[in-house]
């Protein structure tokens, strides 16, 4: 009788009888399966949602790995564009008059309206107006002439190798009777670094 014959002579209800090959067998199995259930329920059961936290800690700590990985490699380009900055940054810096350049400053303004062929009416420096880093000082300014000489007026300003806006323009003619003579009223305004106070202190 082959193995294959034995398993179907075996009397299911009656498992004592079969052979001790089959019972070994048979209460091997049981025992596995009772065991691989009692280390489900016991053991692996209370570990899966430790198990599905570090999963989640592992995307979270790749995601960061990742973005710093980034950054590190963008690293060089970060300091090139801080240089640029900081570069930038000084020139304008340059371009602001310090507290003795001021004076200058003002004639230069003056100046300009005078090479352009203005009649300068009014040139009133305002108080100083301190903001968070520099400080502003306004001028107010009336000048007449022609069109293209308060163009060339604006034009000079924007040349000067200072930072001078122009705020609150306001061009009106000067009488009715002649129309290419024209008011200019405005306030220039420049601007310096309040920093070098520390510097020269």
């Amino acid at each position: 009788m082959n193995l294959i014959e034995e398993l179907r002579t075996l009397d299911t209800n009656d498992p004592g009888r079969w052979p001790l090959l089959f019972r070994v067998v048979a209460v091997s199995i049981v025992f596995v399966a009772v065991l691989s259930g009692t280390v489900y329920m016991f053991v692996i059961k209370t570990e899966i949602p430790l198990l599905e936290r570090a999963e989640r800690q592992e995307l979270e700590l790749r995601a960061t790995f990742e973005d710093k990985q980034r950054r590190a490699a963008n690293f060089d380009a970060y300091r090139e564009q801080l240089a640029e900055i900081e570069r930038d940054f000084g020139a304008m810096l340059r371009q602001l008059p310090g507290r003795t350049e001021v004076p200058n400053l003002l004639v230069d303004i003056s100046q300009t309206g005078l090479a352009a062929g203005l009649e300068e009416q009014l040139f009133q420096p305002m108080g100083e107006v301190q903001r968070e880093f520099y400080a502003e000082l306004p001028i107010k300014i009336r000048l007449s002439g022609s069109y293209h000489e308060l163009g060339e007026f604006v034009s000079g300003i924007a040349g000067l190798p200072r930072i001078v806006t122009l705020h609150d323009i306001a061009i009106s003619p000067v009488s009715a009777d002649i129309y290419d003579e024209l008011t200019l009223d405005v306030t220039a305004k420049t601007y310096r670094y309040l920093d070098e106070e520390a510097s020269e202190g």
